[in-house]
């Protein structure tokens, strides 16, 4: 397949726009955007797609999904087979793909081998910023032990967090999580995430829980920084979250039940903020017949209504909020009905940005992401229909996404209009 695109005819979606550009023309060279114009592009290698109709937009960017989250009852997928939890991961990389996600950020159990197998072409999926395994402290949110288990190694590391179905590991005390941020980024991760409070899926901690205690969130932030990258943290609770941006943490994951003052804190400290609303719909229709545990399913009503609410806190505050899903097993299908829910507080624009231009932000790829314009990466879709009246175009499987394009090579083509 010829390594150079024109797009003809194109509705194009700027994440910066308030409108669609209509009638413009994109070209693609060597997996880069080459030219994006209003007037028509001539370039006689190219093979040629006229989109007339449809809008064409930047890939989606979803800033946590855990890639190797097979099974909603983590505790249980803990002890399944290495090979069985990495070979059930690659369709659901896929259907990432599929949906438009040309990008995401695994928040906690991907390491660097996944990297590798997506993009050698083992695999097909999005392309993957990866952070290994996340830091909890015993009897934390990563701590997948039940209250039976009392086996742990010499170095405080609980031995049943070393499994590929594992999404954390387990360290306590300032040393002990320097030497764990070293280990996870020598290992090849590109950001550490952290347990800054309890959590819905683990079996053993209140939601309101705190985490590590604030001199172990600098010393795995002083780190991080000295490697040139950043921490995410896992915390719901205002008390949590303030402690944790205190501290230096970049991004708060989840944040159902922030107040003002703290998101006025975020703010001005620069701070970003991953809701994932649609996994608390998810637990909460369905994750007891999925094999959530029971405990686990009576914590979520604690933050899932707070969730829509803390979008507008955000938004007041002017928090930057990034996309993000948090989805577990079988409903990781319903990974693109985030933009559904947040379309009851947020404008279509707002949703969309949150998965493109603030995406892109977060993950330190302005430049190259979130926006077609040239010298961007060409992750591209064609969409039937108007994501900026109507973020429904984008729900589902892929279904009014007729062509996903990663970097310049075409991942689904449904359109059957090349010339």
């Amino acid at each position: 397949m010829t390594n150079t695109v024109l797009f003809r005819n194109a509705n194009l979606l700027d994440p910066q726009r308030p409108e669609l550009l209509e009638n413009h023309h994109i070209l693609v060279e060597g997996g880069v955007v080459r030219e994006v114009s209003d007037k028509p592009i001539h370039s006689p290698s190219a093979r040629t797609i006229d989109v007339k109709g449809k809008t064409v937009m930047p890939g989606l960017i979803d800033l946590h999904v855990h890639v190797i989250a097979v099974e909603l009852n983590l505790s249980r997928q803990v002890h399944m087979p290495n090979v069985l939890i990495t070979l059930r991961s690659v369709p659901m990389l896929r259907g990432m793909l599929r949906r438009g996600f040309t990008t995401v950020r695994d928040a906690g159990g991907a390491g660097f081998a996944f990297k590798q197998a997506v993009e050698s072409g083992l695999a097909q999926g999005p392309r993957l910023f990866v952070s290994g395994r996340a830091l909890s402290q015993t009897g934390g949110h990563g701590d997948m032990r039940a209250r039976s288990d009392y086996l742990i190694s010499n170095d405080g590391a609980c031995a049943t967090c070393v499994r590929v179905g594992a999404l954390a590991r387990v360290a306590d005390g300032v040393d002990a999580v320097r030497r764990a941020v070293r280990e996870e980024l020598q290992m090849g991760a590109d950001q550490i995430k952290i347990m800054a409070s309890g959590g819905v899926a683990s079996p053993t901690d209140p939601v309101g829980a705190f985490g590590y205690s604030e001199d172990e969130i600098r010393a795995i932030v002083e780190e991080a920084r000295g490697r040139g990258t950043y921490v995410m943290a896992h915390a719901y609770t205002a008390e949590a979250i303030a402690r944790a941006v205190r501290c230096g943490v970049r991004t708060i994951e989840h944040g159902n039940l922030v107040d003002a003052p703290t998101a006025e804190l975020m703010a001005q400290l620069c701070a970003y903020v991953v809701p994932t609303l649609v996994t608390y719909d998810a637990l909460a229709n369905e994750g007891e017949s999925f094999g959530l545990p029971k405990e686990s399913v009576a914590k979520v009503a604690s933050v899932r209504e707070a969730g829509l609410r803390s979008l507008e806190i955000y938004k007041a505050a002017g928090v930057k909020m990034g996309y993000g899903s948090d989805l577990l097993g079988e409903s990781q299908r319903l990974q693109s009905d985030e933009f559904r829910l947040r379309a009851d507080v947020l404008s279509p624009a707002e949703a969309i940005a949150s998965a493109t231009t603030v995406a892109a932000e977060v993950l330190g790829m302005s430049e190259r992401l979130g926006r077609l314009v040239p010298g961007a990466l060409a992750d591209i879709l064609v969409v039937d229909g108007n994501p900026l009246r109507d973020v429904g175009c984008l729900l589902g499987q892929g279904e009014r996404i007729p062509l996903v394009m990663k970097e310049g090579v075409v991942q689904f083509d449904e359109l059957g209009t090349v010339h």
